[in-house]
């Protein structure tokens, strides 16, 4: 083993371990630069344009279908897709012909967390309207900064954390709807508390995932965690499974699911664990920033109605938080 520091360009490696986890640990221990630095910027904006519709698709979806029965089912249907993108990429899921990963508690932690999230959102709204639920999303990267100092000793400087301070009171203003008054009473609505429980779990996502990943490529770890969050929702939702009449549903239901299987499940936990590798866990959940312009448009655009300018006027305070986060010099992960 060499006994000089790595610089940021040459990572040390060591001829004892595999590629893959020399390059995983040279991502987890030095400051990501290049192209790499880039690819999970760009990776994040795109899990912010799929997270934003799936507010508005799971919200025409949420009437019509027990919370536990639809998130069960996209999550199974989200590990075959998982699977399938490994078949064909020839990436094993799991090392030495195993039939179980190493250590899977792991993936249980991480699939519980993952399921409390979306079982939440789906209840939350029901009762809740879309861009208030996504703008208690928003504030996922202060709490996810939080658990980043707890889990990996990461190191918030003091421009993000003003940053993600601007953002969250932004958040806080659109949860509000707007209301002077509802906010000095702090009269949070019953959906917005709700979804604010599943929100806490997915800020510990994303460090999480640092910490316990042990060199698996993205898609193996991608399909063991969907697996196992599968798994719990499954136990969790048994009841509303069974009592579910799958074949006639309304029509809506369907596409709503097969876009959030698709898109918000297999696509975005693909884009999340590929982003955690790269990026630190406050920055990886600052693109969440993006999600209440997001959810504006699409309900606005698709003729649900627009919100009126002071709740527009937060949406807009939580984007100019990413822009001065963009700027913090806070790339050591």
């Amino acid at each position: 083993m060499p006994t000089g520091q790595p610089t940021p360009t040459t990572p040390a490696r060591s001829p004892s371990l595999p590629n893959k986890i020399q390059n995983t640990r040279s991502l987890n221990e030095q400051a990501i630069v290049g192209r790499e630095k880039l690819r999970g910027h760009f990776a994040m904006i795109l899990f912010a344009v799929l997270i934003s519709a799936s507010f508005s698709f799971g919200a025409l979806a949420a009437p019509h279908i027990d919370a536990g029965a639809l998130s069960a089912s996209r999550f199974v249907l989200a590990s075959i897709v998982m699977f399938l993108i490994a078949f064909f990429t020839r990436v094993p899921l799991t090392q030495n012909r195993k039939f179980l990963p190493a250590s899977p508690h792991r993936f249980l932690i991480l699939g519980s967390l993952m399921g409390v999230y979306f079982v939440t959102m789906f209840e939350a709204l029901k009762i809740a309207s879309p861009v208030s639920t996504g703008a208690v999303f928003t504030l996922m990267p202060l709490i996810s900064a939080g658990f980043g100092v707890v889990f990996l000793a990461q190191h918030v400087s003091f421009r993000m954390l003003v940053s993600l301070l601007i953002a969250a009171a932004g958040a806080v203003w659109v949860i509000f709807r707007g209301d002077l008054e509802a906010l000095l009473s702090f009269n949070i609505g019953t959906g917005e508390a709700i979804f604010f429980i599943g929100v806490v779990c997915h800020g510990a996502y994303a460090p999480l995932v640092r910490k316990l990943n042990r060199g698996e490529p993205v898609v193996q770890f991608s399909f063991w965690t969907l697996a196992a969050c599968a798994a719990v929702l499954a136990v969790y939702g048994a009841w509303g499974i069974v009592s579910t009449d799958w074949l006639n549903l309304p029509a809506v239901v369907y596409w709503a699911g097969l876009y959030l299987t698709i898109f918000t499940t297999a696509l975005t936990f693909f884009l999340l664990q590929y982003a955690s590798l790269r990026l630190p866990a406050s920055k990886v959940m600052s693109y969440g920033y993006l999600t209440p312009s997001f959810i504006i448009l699409i309900e606005g655009f698709s003729g649900r109605g627009w919100v009126n300018p002071s709740v527009a006027l937060g949406a807009l305070v939580t984007v100019l938080a990413l822009l001065v986060l963009a700027f913090a010099k806070e790339d050591r992960i």
